[in-house]
């Protein structure tokens, strides 16, 4: 599988991420990231932990496609994806979407489009721990 899509467990580095796409090309100008982080407020509920969960393959093969859909739909160069599993603190990076183009505008767009179609389409699923226990999340906002 490519470096540039994962899903894994443990933390990431932004940077280490952002060094690999920019080794793609020379023509990049612009290089786009969107780290989601876990934070401690979901619709007026304080959070303790997340947890999340994924079909193997099927979420990997997602990425994947939404990597190829990227590339081929906006202008840009490369774009990587990186999403964790397993338990997450609060504060911890959750995932991250790097991608990089020519121009600014054109990575913006593809890096917004990206997570708004991870969170739509990609088997992954997040519980959440409340102070009265755990809650999978249903919706996405």
């Amino acid at each position: 599988m490519s470096t540039l899509i994962a899903i894994q467990e443990g933390p990431f580095s932004v940077d280490t991420l952002q060094a690999e796409v920019k080794k793609t090309s020379k023509g990049i100008g612009a290089l786009v990231s969107f780290t989601g982080t876990g934070r401690d407020l979901s619709k007026g509920v304080d959070i303790k932990g997340l947890d999340f969960e994924h079909y193997p393959g099927m979420a990997e093969k997602k990425l994947m496609d939404i990597r190829k859909r990227a590339l081929l739909n906006f202008d840009i160069i490369e774009m990587a994806i990186i999403h964790r599993v397993g338990h997450i603190d609060i504060g911890e990076d959750i995932v991250l979407i790097v991608a990089a183009s020519a121009h600014r505008n054109d990575a913006f767009m593809a890096c917004e489009w990206a997570i708004t179609e991870l969170k739509r389409t990609t088997p992954i699923w997040k519980s959440e721990t409340t102070a009265t226990g755990d809650v999978w999340v249903t919706d996405t906002p």
